[in-house]
């Protein structure tokens, strides 16, 4: 069920917001979360094409980018990429997904949070 802007909800687990990468952390502590159960506001809602089908493609492609394949490996992974969107597509979770942004108590405003990691407060 999709929130309504200005709905109070709270995480329910912990969401990273910072990378783990620690060269981009240059010796400071990290990665910083914000804990489960921490509750806020919805102050915004995006509506998104896709859901897991799209995050499987969007991994494929990931995976497969900046290649430099010859025109026939390059006809195969395109095949496979079809094969996936068919196999995808044909089951439930394709069409569209909401993410929110939330102003938490503490004061952190994070965006793209999906729909399972909030519940109502």
């Amino acid at each position: 069920m999709p929130y309504e802007i200005g709905a109070k909800v709270k995480l329910t687990g912990d969401v990273q917001v910072t990378p783990d990468d620690p060269a981009g952390r240059s010796g400071l502590p990290g990665p910083l979360f914000l804990s489960e159960g921490l509750g806020g506001i919805v102050t915004g809602v995006a509506q998104e094409a896709g859901g897991p089908a799209q995050d499987h493609l969007a991994s494929f492609d990931q995976q497969v980018r900046g290649g430099h394949l010859d025109a026939f490996a390059a006809s195969l992974v395109e095949d496979l990429r079809q094969k996936l969107i068919g196999a995808v597509g044909a089951g439930t979770g394709v069409g569209t997904r909401f993410t929110y942004k939330v102003r938490f108590e503490n004061g952190f405003v994070l965006g793209g949070l999906e729909e399972a990691r909030l519940a109502s407060a």
